[in-house]
C-alpha cells in the first residue's frame, strides 16, 4: 500500500524534460511501424488502411513510428510521413517512393545500383503490410515541428553502398562490391533480413 496521499502531488517526483535530440547525422538501426489511416485507393494499391489522407491538403501519406532497436539511443521513438501523394505535383509521391526503396534495399541488403532480377524481386511489396515492421539502417535528421521546435525525423535509409553498412547491421563482411549485392550471395545476408515476396500480377505502380 502507498504511503503517498492519492489527492496530494507536492511530494511526487518533478516531471523530467525530455531526451535530448539524437545528433544529426547519427546513424541508428530502426524498426518502421504504420499508424493505419484506413485510407484506400484500390486503384492504386492502397489496401489495408495504411494509408492516410489530409484533409486539409488532400495529401496522402503513411504515417510512420520508427524505434531504435539497438546503440545508445536504443528504443528511442522518431515520427516521419512518407509522402504517396500530393495534389501539388509528383515530388512528394517521387520522394516517397524513393524512400522506401531505399529501406527496403537497407532491410534486404541489396546495392542500389543491383538490377539484377533477385535484387528486382526485393524491392518489390505487395502491400504495405510488408514494409510495417520492416528492420533497416537510417539517418537521424532534425526539422521544425508545425511549433517551431526542433524534433528528430527519419528521412534517409542507409543502403548497402554505404560504408558503414555491414558493420552497423552485424554483418562481420565487408560492403559489398558496387554492382553487386547480397541478393547474389546468399552468405552475406542478414541473419533477420526479411524475405522477399515476388510481386503479384498486375502490381500497382508503387510497388515496381
Amino acid at each position: 500500500m502507498s504511503d503517498h496521499t492519492w489527492n496530494d502531488f507536492n511530494d511526487a517526483d518533478a516531471q523530467q524534460s525530455g531526451f535530448d535530440l539524437i545528433p544529426k547525422g547519427t546513424i541508428v538501426p530502426l524498426r518502421m511501424s504504420i499508424k493505419p489511416g484506413g485510407h484506400d485507393d484500390a486503384e492504386q494499391g492502397w489496401t489495408g488502411g495504411y494509408a492516410s489522407e489530409s484533409f486539409d491538403t488532400g495529401s496522402i501519406y503513411l504515417m510512420c513510428e520508427f524505434v531504435v532497436t539497438a546503440g545508445p539511443y536504443d528504443k528511442r521513438k522518431l515520427w516521419s510521413l512518407i509522402g504517396l501523394y500530393s495534389p501539388k505535383g509528383p515530388t512528394w509521391g517521387q520522394m516517397g517512393r524513393s524512400f522506401i526503396r531505399a529501406a527496403l534495399n537497407s532491410a534486404r541488403n541489396i546495392h542500389p545500383i543491383d538490377n539484377s532480377p533477385e535484387a528486382c524481386a526485393a524491392r518489390r511489396i505487395s502491400g504495405f503490410d510488408e514494409l510495417d515492421g520492416l528492420e533497416f539502417l537510417a539517418r537521424v535528421d532534425i526539422e521544425k515541428d508545425q511549433k517551431g521546435e526542433d524534433r528528430n525525423v527519419v528521412k534517409i535509409a542507409v543502403e548497402p553502398d554505404h560504408a558503414d553498412y555491414a558493420e552497423r547491421m552485424g554483418l562481420g563482411i565487408s560492403a559489398p562490391a558496387q554492382g553487386k549485392s547480397a541478393a547474389a550471395s546468399p552468405a552475406a545476408k542478414p541473419e533477420k533480413a526479411p524475405k522477399a515476396k515476388p510481386a503479384p500480377p498486375g502490381k500497382p505502380s508503387w510497388a515496381q
